[in-house]
This record gives C-alpha cells, structure tokens and sequence, in this order.
C-alpha cells in the first residue's frame, strides 16, 4: 500500500511520510519515534540533540546566499492519535500504518493515518535531507506527546534554539493561516460505587450507541456531531425510572481530543419489561437518526441479548451518574464575541467507564480566554462534586495570544494572495496548538502554523488531500526563499 504513497509528488515528502508512517508513534509510547527522528539527523550529519522530555531537535545551515538571513524553526508533533473501527484488525504498538490512496486523497485502512502531525514531520525531513532546496538556517523541532498533554512543549526549556521566527506545521485547512489558539485543561471525575447482585428475573442487554462521524474534540466542535457518551447517557436516563434498568458497565469514548464515536454498556432489565424496553429504544434510535441525520448518518443503536452479569452498580450511584453526565456541558459553551465563527471555550465529555466498582468521566475543555476555561471546569467539577466523586483537574496550557501584526504574518499572507490571487484566511483556531506553551519559552519569537488540508483526524475515517500538499509544500518552499535578512 505504501508504494502508492511514495510515487505522488512531491515525492520527498510522501516518501518520508511513508518512512514515518512504518513507526509506531502512539503519545506517551514515543521511544521509537525518537529514536528514528534522531538517527534521521545524525545520518545527514547535522547537529542533533534529544532533550530531557524527549524532543529532537535538528540543526542545518543555511545553503550558499541565505546565511544572512534569519534562522527560521520549523516545528511539527511526532506523536499521532491512535483510533480505529471496532471490526478492525490492527496493532497500534506493532504495525505500521497502512495507507491508501483514493484519488486526491490518502487515507488508512480502518485506523487513523498520522497526517496529523505526520504530514508537518514529513516536509520538515524533506527540506533537512535536501541539496537543491534554498533556505535560512532552519532548526527542527520534533516535540512528543502533543496529543494527550502538550508534555513535549511544555518541558522544552529556553536556550535550545536561536531562532526569532517559528513556522509551525499542524494545521488543517490550506487557505488558512493560523495565528492564535485556545488552550486547555482535563478534567477528570472518579467515583468508587458498590456492586450487589443482579436482581432475579433479569435478563442481561449490551446497548450499544456506535457508527458516529467522530472528530478532533478541537478543530471539529463547532460541526454538531454526536457524542457517543451523551447519547447512552440520553438513553439510560429514562429508561431507570420507567423499565428499571441497572447497569453493570459502560465503556465509552477514548482519547480526551477525540469526539467519542462509540459507547457500550452491559445492562439488565426486568425480564418482564423487555419487550417495552426494546420498543422505547427503537423509538429513541429513530429519534437520534433524525436529529443527527446530517452530521452523523450512520448513527446506529443496537441492543442484543448477553448472559445476565452477575453484579450491576448500586442503584443510587448508577442514578446520581447518570443525572452529573447529562448536566454535564458538552459541545459549544460560547462563542468568541471579538472574532467571528470562531469558537471561544467548549467542553468534550471524552471518556465515560463504568466497571468493577469504579467510575471515571474525562473531559477535555478548552477555550481563548484563560479565566473562562477555569469558571467551565469549575462548572464541570461541581456536577461531579455533587455525586461525591473525586475531581482533578490537570494538563493545564495556555493559549496563544495572535499578534496579527507581526512580520511573519505581513509576510505570508501577502505571498499567500500573490500565490493564490486571493487573501488567506488569518484566523485563530479553537484547537490546541503548542505555539502557546512554546512562547512561554520563547516570549520573543513571531509564530504562525499553517498545513494542507486534513479532514477527519483524530478518527478513522482521517484523510489528507495530495493536491493540497502540494500546495501546502510550494507554499513553504517559497516563505523560506522570502525570509528577511537577520
């Protein structure tokens, strides 16, 4: 599959992609990532170091005619989200990505396909390996862990680089220049519950809510999706009362960025209140398809039958659950008042399980404004709070301030509309991009990111558009012909 990738143009970049792409890189497992980004650089003989976090970073001169120009920083994640579908077969921590192309697109087979931040990593080797290709004296910055924690570009410490400008490489839209983005905070709710007997006369369900578009809990907020979590929870929350339902488990979501696609629970009902329970979850599957037709048309809700569990949780716990998890915000929480479609703070209820005598709801809140991402957790906290359950909040990272009149940003948007007769889109995203820890190190070094188009990432339906990687790379090859003279 691979060797399709590595024939599209610009062949460089597809080529290193696909080298990057044979690695397993899931975050917090990043030790063969490192290591592969490190050999990379001392093959090509240039200057390269692995700092105490684990971030590699690579120095190259400028070639012949550019050494008076400014030492530019070329920035991009090693870490990807790892997800797939349910019925695929596929070993994150053993095989390589396998890649498709479909047209203008490449895709993976069933998994997420790394564009997100691969593509960024892939034109950063392409230009270090290069002979032919002008440029200042660039500085490679390969940060982990981007993906569940920024730790990557949170321990970068001052004084590793001597660059004044940063182009970083990680975002989605190719007509968009990004300048500013919102920052984050986990926050993690835990419970213990008791577990007593089924009672008798039960018979055991699976409930299952799954076939969701899912998305970058980000970047992908603001489209409506449905949130496999929140729809169980809708589910469950009538049928206690009206059918007696207990819950033995529920495992849904995964990764805090990611907007869950899939929730199961394992649950008993009356044997006698079946078959009305099977007509109430009809109704409410054909309610959900309506309502999320669009934006999630393969929706399904399936129940099937399984052995009776022997346990299910205490019924006032399972109660008190279920109520803080539908009070608990999801989605869009306000908008930016200053710039326009822009998102401003929101919340995405991650993960939710329910097992063994221990529940634990995670959530992902982000916003621009500091002070209304804290008031949003502490909103969050105290729907937990009110259950009894432990609540941590932690990750904690700024977001980053856009400076629309910088030089860099003077710089690219006119090459962006001399390039492309039209004016790019400068924006702020509601994303987390590292920028803002980074100018925690470097308070004075101009920022801007900038990527080909990426649609999907964080899910299994991910997919990076060839053309726009073009685009994207002629984009970059010409902004680092133009960089000023120091």
């Amino acid at each position: 599959m691979s060797e399709q990738v590595r024939n599209l143009e610009p062949k460089a970049l597809w080529n290193h992609f696909a080298d990057l792409n044979a690695v397993p890189r899931p975050s917090k497992k990043e030790e063969r990532v490192i290591e592969f980004a490190k050999s990379f650089g001392e093959s090509l003989g240039f200057e390269t170091m692995v700092d105490g976090v684990g971030n590699v970073i690579i120095k190259k001169p400028a070639t012949p005619g550019m050494e008076d120009r400014v030492t530019v920083v070329l920035q991009s994640h090693l870490d990807m989200v790892h997800q797939k579908n349910n019925d695929t077969v596929f070993d994150f921590d053993k095989e390589g990505i396998r890649m498709i192309v479909d047209g203008d697109w490449v895709k993976a087979d069933g998994t997420t396909l790394g564009s997100d931040n691969g593509i960024g990593v892939a034109a950063i080797m392409a230009l270090l390996a290069s002979t032919d290709i002008p440029h200042p004296a660039l500085e490679a910055l390969f940060t982990i862990d981007e993906e569940t924690g920024m730790t990557g570009a949170a321990g970068l410490v001052g004084g590793l680089l001597d660059a004044k400008i940063m182009l970083n490489l990680d975002t989605e839209d190719d007509d968009e220049l990004t300048i500013g983005c919102a920052g984050g905070i986990d926050v993690t709710a835990t419970i213990a519950y008791k577990e007593e007997a089924t009672p008798a006369n039960s018979v055991g369900l699976s409930l299952k809510v799954n076939g969701l578009s899912g998305g970058h809990s980000g970047m992908d907020i603001n489209k409506g999706l449905g949130n496999a979590n929140k729809l169980m929870n809708r589910i469950l929350y009538k049928a206690i009362d009206r059918f007696g339902v207990r819950i033995h488990s529920i495992d849904g979501g995964s990764l805090r960025n990611a907007i869950p696609r899939e929730s199961v629970a394992i649950i008993t009902v009356p044997s006698a209140n079946k078959s009305a329970f099977d007509e109430y979850v009809c109704e409410l599957a054909g309610a959900l398809n309506n309502e999320h037709g669009t934006t999630d048309p393969n929706l399904k809700v399936e129940l099937v039958t399984v052995d009776t569990p022997a346990t299910v949780a205490d019924a006032d716990f399972q109660r008190g659950l279920i109520n803080a998890v539908y009070a608990c915000p999801n989605g869009i929480y306000r908008m930016s008042p200053d710039i326009a479609g822009l998102v401003q703070t929101s919340n995405n209820v991650a993960r939710v399980e329910v097992k063994g005598g221990k529940a634990t709801v995670m959530c992902l809140t982000r916003s621009s404004v500091e002070t209304e991402k804290i008031d949003l957790a502490h909103a969050i906290e105290g729907c937990f709070n009110q259950i009894g359950a432990t609540v941590v909040l932690d990750g904690d990272y700024p977001g980053w301030q856009p400076l629309p009149g910088s030089d860099i940003v003077k710089l690219m948007s006119a090459l962006y509309e001399e390039r492309f007769n039209e004016p790019a889109n400068v924006n702020a995203c509601h994303a987390g991009l590292e920028c803002g820890i980074l100018g925690t190190h470097y308070p004075e070094m101009e920022m801007i990111s900038f990527g080909p188009n990426i649609r999907g990432a964080h899910s299994p339906d991910e997919k990076c558009q060839i053309s726009s990687v073009q685009k994207f790379w002629g984009f970059l090859l010409e902004t680092l012909v133009r960089i000023p003279k120091a």
